[in-house]
């Protein structure tokens, strides 16, 4: 991990220094509104807004500030061991505490005993600390003017302030597990300390090796842990198109729906604002995510002899039973099927979820999605200093250096590339690795299932392997992995939509 962080007392000077010039009041933005949102509606790849910020007053919200401004407010924080090994960590693999920012703050500097509050049960040496999914307007619901800071205007949604956002704040190393969004696209704005960012395409979802297990609503994780990849467990891993970039302060990121992403911060402090875009392709997601919700509850809410793991995230606020992820997905589909054929949506009742804005809503509060404008006329996206594009990186290249806001580019290190290192190769028993492969083989893709253990085309030692391979046991969670695939659930979401749609014609036919 030393290669992608430098010296961070010299990185912190050159984010400060940045930040200055471009808080400067004669500072003019590069893009209009309505150029902003036209470039956004043409991008197809991730791509990072510069100087679109400068009169944001949001870029005051430092993590010294906001202490001042929530006092000794809790807030809770995710822990985990600064650790290397071949495996994501999970939010159900964390620890976590209701601590202050000033608590937070003193634990940074090294201090302990009740300066530190509940850290004092955690070694800064050993720990990194993650307030993420901080719903701003549950923050700071009594402060609402702290809400106009935020100003996503710009990028031409109206109205869209923090009411609308999330803030993150968290130390080095603390992370993010590599994941897809269901719902919508992404605007983040870095305000302190840098963000590393790993992005894949949609395409690169079987190279990814999703699974629903921890379940979070929204969510789809990979297996895969993209800085220390296990290139035996997943192999098609070392194919997958990474595209890298390090968030400075001030700059804007755009990550388009679906595409994967794993983010951590590299410098001591970090404070970062996202808002999570509604989009009208949202409706059919909301039903695929109605679909995966009633499959995993059902199965992994009965009590069975492997059911005993950790599989609901922390982040969700518990097994809901049946009866009521039926009747959600029947009104998802009730609602995405009348917004396909233009009906007003005052004439139906909707439960609140069905509307909720991306992501998690902890507020509850009901938006319309947003409508891109058609634009039929030839539009080049205009890259340049402004706006940068965020390119696929080369797997050959061992070369890594900071970054600059002129020079937002990472070359992987062969460290996450899938390329084990000398000091890095794998002891494990064979045994062990025949034993992985029922369940991660299969899950990067539908087809390869049926070839798991055919016999024809053997090796010298691979009778062995099969004979192992049969007596290997299939668990409710390798089960769910080919049952909430997400190919699967695509094709599922198609019928039950053709499904209810040929019931409303007859209806309306009788």
């Amino acid at each position: 991990m030393e290669q992608f962080r430098g010296e961070t007392s010299f990185t912190t000077r050159v984010g400060k220094a940045h930040y200055q010039a471009m808080a400067s009041p004669t500072a003019m933005k590069p893009f209009s509104t309505e150029e902003t949102q036209r470039i956004l509606h043409h991008l197809q790849q991730p791509a990072v807004f510069m100087n679109m910020t400068c009169d944001w007053p949001a870029l005051h919200w430092t993590a010294e500030q906001l202490s001042v401004c929530l006092s000794d407010k809790l807030i809770r924080f995710r822990l985990g061991r600064r650790e290397e090994t071949n495996t994501p960590l999970f939010e159900t693999q964390c620890s976590y505490v209701e601590a202050s920012l000033v608590h937070f703050l003193s634990w940074t500097c090294g201090q302990s005993g009740p300066d530190v509050g509940p850290f004092s049960e955690f070694s800064y040496s050993e720990y990194w600390a993650y307030a993420d999914y901080k719903y701003i307007a549950m923050l700071f619901q009594d402060q609402p003017s702290m809400f106009e800071d935020v100003r996503w205007p710009d990028f031409g949604f109206e109205g869209r302030d923090g009411r609308e956002s999330t803030l993150w704040i968290g130390t080095e190393g603390a992370n993010t597990p590599c994941h897809q969004d269901s719902y919508g696209c992404n605007l983040v704005l870095q305000v302190q300390g840098r963000k590393q960012w790993y992005l894949f395409p949609p395409d690169d979802a079987s190279k990814l090796y999703p699974t629903r297990i921890p379940y979070e609503e929204s969510s789809v994780f990979s297996q895969v842990d993209v800085l220390r990849p296990d290139p035996r467990k997943f192999p098609d891993f070392q194919k997958a198109r990474v595209h890298t970039v390090t968030l400075q302060p001030g700059q804007v990121l755009f990550v388009p729906r679906h595409w994967w992403h794993y983010v951590e911060s590299v410098d001591p402090i970090t404070v970062s604002i996202n808002s999570w875009i509604e989009l009208e392709a949202d409706d059919v997601a909301r039903v695929s995510e109605a679909v995966t919700k009633a499959v995993v509850c059902a199965m992994k809410g009965c009590p069975s002899d492997d059911n005993r793991d950790d599989w609901l995230n922390p982040t969700e606020e518990g097994v809901t039973s049946h009866n009521e992820n039926m009747q959600y997905l029947n009104l998802a589909i009730r609602a995405c099927a009348q917004r396909q054929t233009d009906l007003h949506c005052s004439t139906l009742t909707l439960d609140p979820r069905d509307s909720r804005p991306a992501k998690r809503d902890s507020g509850g509060q009901i938006r319309k999605p947003c409508v891109w404008k058609r634009d039929p006329a030839p539009f080049t996206i205009p890259f340049g200093p402004h706006l940068i594009s965020v390119c696929c990186q080369r797997r050959d290249s061992t070369e890594t250096r900071d970054m600059t806001p002129k020079d937002l580019e990472v070359k992987p290190s062969r460290k996450w590339a899938g390329e084990p290192q000398e000091d890095e190769q794998r002891t494990e028993p064979a045994s062990a690795v025949r034993l992985h492969r029922g369940k991660d083989e299969c899950s990067s893709g539908l087809t390869q299932c049926v070839a798991c253990d055919r016999a024809d085309g053997m090796s010298e030692n691979s009778s062995e392997d099969c004979e192992e391979s049969r007596d290997s046991i299939i668990t409710t969670n390798d089960l769910l992995d080919c049952l909430v695939h997400p190919d699967v659930i695509a094709t599922v979401t198609g019928l039950l939509l053709a499904r209810h749609t040929r019931s409303h014609r007859t209806t309306a036919a009788s």
